[in-house]
């Protein structure tokens, strides 16, 4: 498993949108900080929900995480055992 981050959630969900990283998890984001990376995610066909597997809420993100849709559930499960 090998993590890279930007340092921009924009960008990675950019990223994420496109192919060029398969997931992105982050914890306390601000709604500007993801609002159109999730809009890439959504309309790329990829999985964005919280680290519980809800849907990820722009007014309330505690957790967010998106995915190409391929990984989604073993993101999850990473994520329950290290991270919740």
């Amino acid at each position: 498993l090998e993590i890279r981050r930007s340092g921009s959630a924009a960008l990675d969900l950019a990223y994420v949108a496109c192919g060029r990283l398969d997931g992105f998890f982050e914890l306390k984001l601000q709604p500007w900080d993801y609002a159109a990376g999730a809009l890439l995610i959504r309309e790329a066909g990829g999985a964005l929900t919280n680290w519980q597997g809800q849907d990820a809420d722009l007014c309330y993100p505690d957790s967010v995480l998106a995915t190409n849709g391929l990984i989604h559930q073993t993101m999850l499960d990473l994520l329950a055992v290290d991270g919740s």
